[in-house]
């Protein structure tokens, strides 16, 4: 039985935004970690192979953000965008060929990113407008107020099953446990306000952590990191994440993780599930 919250509380508002073109920064080179450039695709647009429950590492591109990338071309009404909008939130098509088809929410990068099934890409163009039905903001847990929730929606944390154990900790599986040390670019940035990039140029260290074996979706946990204001080290702290985009050849960054929950204290515990991802929580797709 999904954990009691102040669901009915919430409040439902629609939010709007357009499929974003992709860009490259002139003169389009991105230098890797040996100061190789390199010119690969990965955010923005309709991506046609890359979904959530796919591979987050071995992909030729950049950054790589999975499905359909959107944001709002003024600047406080993508801010809203960003701050209103929850994982697993309702998403509209309300123009071009696609009108009427409806996805879920997946992540938030630069831009909000949402999945919708194969038939409804090969229909979505560039600039078609997506309507969010945004809830999720303020949502918290009745009986664990210390567990702060963030960026996700009522859809999302019902699907997840969270244990409780007692009235102080609670368990969440994940699939990949990743050590502060590892954690990059995003440190600076609001929890609520985009994600944070692993550091994963380190190749022998992704492959002895199990890391490279993550998946796009994927619930992860990082002991000792206490993202309720911005994102910093505490002992005994904990934070639920996900991940959302693709791996980086930049030095600093590498596959996003973006906060879902945090505690200050040891109340949050994980169990490993190989199959904790939100393609299955979701029933977005089968996972192989």
């Amino acid at each position: 039985m999904p954990l009691s919250t102040n669901q009915s509380q919430l409040v439902e508002i629609a939010v709007t935004g357009a499929i974003s073109q992709p860009t490259l920064r002139y003169p389009g080179y991105t230098l890797d970690d040996k100061g190789v450039g390199r010119v690969l695709p990965g955010m923005s647009g309709v991506v046609y192979n890359a979904r959530v429950g796919d591979p987050a590492f071995g992909w030729a591109a950049d950054h790589v953000e999975p499905g359909v990338s959107i944001s709002n071309a003024d600047n406080a009404a993508d801010f809203a965008l960003h701050y209103l909008t929850c994982i697993g939130n309702r998403a509209i098509v309300t123009s071009g060929l696609a009108k009427g088809a409806e996805g879920i929410v997946t992540g938030e990068h630069a831009r909000l990113l949402v999945d919708f099934g194969s038939d409804t890409n090969d229909l979505l163009c560039v600039g078609d407008s997506i309507q969010i039905i945004a809830c999720g903001r303020g949502l918290a847990f009745d009986d664990y107020p210390q567990v702060e929730l963030k960026k996700v929606s009522p859809n999302l944390i019902n699907a997840i099953p969270i244990e409780a154990l007692d009235g102080q900790r609670i368990r969440v599986p994940v699939t990949t446990v990743l050590p502060p040390r590892i954690m990059g670019s995003g440190a600076e940035l609001n929890s609520e306000f985009v994600d944070q990039d692993l550091m994963s140029g380190d190749r022998a260290l992704m492959a002895e952590l199990g890391i490279d074996q993550m998946r796009l979706g994927d619930l992860v946990v990082i002991p000792d990191a206490d993202h309720r204001y911005g994102r910093t080290y505490r002992k005994g702290a904990v934070s639920i994440a996900l991940c959302i985009h693709g791996d980086s050849v930049m030095i600093g960054h590498g596959p996003g993780i973006l906060t879902l929950m945090t505690c200050p204290i040891p109340c949050i515990e994980w169990v490993i599930d190989p199959q904790a991802n939100i393609a299955r929580y979701l029933n977005i797709r089968e996972m192989v």
